[in-house]
This record gives structure tokens, sequence and C-alpha cells, in this order.
């Protein structure tokens, strides 16, 4: 099997097919949540209001989220962004036995291997947070502005694949709409098509 060939059978099988209507739209509030992080805390969006925030929804066995985190695309842009003051919130949404399943000490450990720089880790077992944000594939990224709107919702970037040499030729969407927002311009690409693994709903 040659590498387009493997690289479809993979998006087939991790399921990137066109979203469902989201339960969230770019130009409106985002919606609060309640998770708890991978140290027991709970975090909720409302929290952050005044600040920038970013969601990353993850799968550590995903083979898309290890070409972003084993090339250090994803700790870059966690790393840039927290520095710059944005909170950075990844989520996890599968459930209790699906691929990718975390507890906090599991999550905390993958943390340090990976030397993931993110705000908090969350735990969405339940899938609450994943529904209500239509979150379909790992990665699946959003941007939330100071005042709490939904500013870009979609992929991390612009090539589906899991080839790390495609991440120099891709559009990185989300430190473009940073910058953007941090400049005041408006943002030039609020939606994207996501890419990446199902996320392991339990329903």
């Amino acid at each position: 099997m040659n590498f387009r060939s493997t690289v479809f059978a993979l998006l087939v099988a991790c399921s990137i097919s066109a979203p469902a209507m989201a339960k969230v739209a770019v130009g409106e509030p985002a919606p609060d949540f309640s998770l708890t992080d991978s140290n027991g805390k709970t975090q909720t969006l409302s929290q952050y209001k005044g600040k920038i925030v970013v969601l990353e929804w993850n799968n550590p066995e995903c083979p898309f989220v290890g070409k972003h985190y084993g090339s250090g695309n994803m700790q870059r842009q966690q790393a840039d962004a927290t520095a710059a003051g944005v909170i950075w919130l990844t989520i996890n949404s599968g459930a209790a036995g699906k691929q990718g399943d975390l507890d906090g000490a599991g999550a905390n450990a993958y943390i340090v291997k990976v030397g993931a720089k993110q705000t908090a880790y969350l735990l969405d077992p339940a899938g609450s947070a994943g529904h209500l944000y239509g979150a379909r594939t790992t990665p699946h990224m959003y941007v939330i502005d100071q005042q709490g709107v939904l500013r870009y919702m979609g992929g991390i970037d612009s090539i589906a694949s899991t080839d790390k040499d495609d991440l120099a030729k891709a559009t990185q969407f989300v430190p473009q709409v940073l910058a953007e927002l941090k400049t005041g311009k408006p943002v030039s690409v609020s939606t994207s098509q996501p890419y990446g693994c199902g996320v392991k709903y339990g329903s």
C-alpha cells in the first residue's frame, strides 16, 4: 500500500466525514461547560472570561494527534499561546474503555511524556462538552475571544495527513487566528474542515 492509500485508509477509519451540525456557531457566544482537569480541579469556560481561550480535542492514541505532538507542533503552539496570556484547554472526550481514554494520572503522565504546554488537560468521559461543541475529530480546534465569542472552529491546519513533512506547507490556523485577534484584524479563516480520528464518544 502506498503512502496516499495509507493516509486515505486512515482518514476513512478515523472518520473525517463532513461534520454534523455543530451546537455552536462562529460569531455567537461560546457555551459554558464545567469539567474536571487532570489534577482533580474543576475548570469552567466562564472562569476565563476576559481572556482568549483555545479548545483542543485530544486522543493520545490517534495518529493525527501523534503527528502534531510527535513533531512538536502542538507543544510549540501551546507554549507560544500561553506565553502571550492565552488559555489553552486540552479536552479528552473519550468514553471509558475507548481508544485514548485517560484518567487524571494517565493524562498527567501523557503531558510529561510529550512535553505538552497547555493550561489544563480536561477529562470529559461523558462527552458533555464534546457534544455541546459538536467536536468531531482529534484534533478539533476552537478559539474563543475575550468577550466569550467563538471566533474559529475547525482543523488544526490546512493539510489533512499524518505526514510531519506537510507541516511546513500547511496553514496553521490557530496561530493565525490568535495573531489576528491580537492586532484587532478580522479573522480571515473562521471555519475549516476538521480532520483526524473520530472522537470516541460513549453515545
